[in-house]
This record gives C-alpha cells, structure tokens and sequence, in this order.
C-alpha cells in the first residue's frame, strides 16, 4: 500500500497545476527542479513530495489519455 499524502502537499501540489499547467511533465527530476524555482522551500522532503505528487497526477493523466503505455505492455512487445 502506498503512503498517504498530507493536506498541504495535496494543496501545493492543486495550486501549482492549476497555475502552470504545461511546466511540469512525468519526469520527477524535472519536475523537482521546478518546483524548487517556483516556491522557496527550507525543506527538501517537502519539496521531494510536491514534486513527486504532481509527477504521479501527470503520468495518471497522461496515462488515460492513452500517451503513456504500461511498462507491462513494453516488456511483451519488446
């Protein structure tokens, strides 16, 4: 089972995807990155989990979009 996420987290992570839609993409180094440019945090963890939500809420996205395949379907064909 996965970790659940806190309110704040949740929050940041609303806010800035709502403000910068097309910035963040499914790469969490990338999005790590910017979200550090964007927001200054004295906390490393706290950043790491933003970048890591919005990270997940993309690849989801992307994912019903069908842009994304599963690692699953890679491994058969591949």
């Amino acid at each position: 089972m996965g970790r659940v996420r806190s309110a704040l987290v949740k929050r940041i992570t609303r806010k800035l995807l709502e403000s910068y839609p097309d910035v963040f993409t499914g790469s969490f180094e990338h999005n790590k990155k910017i979200v550090g440019e964007l927001i200054e945090f004295k906390s490393k963890k706290l950043r790491n989990q933003i970048a890591g939500y919005i990270t997940h809420i993309v690849n989801a996205s992307l994912k019903r979009r069908g842009l994304v395949r599963e690692e699953s379907e890679e491994s058969l064909q591949g």
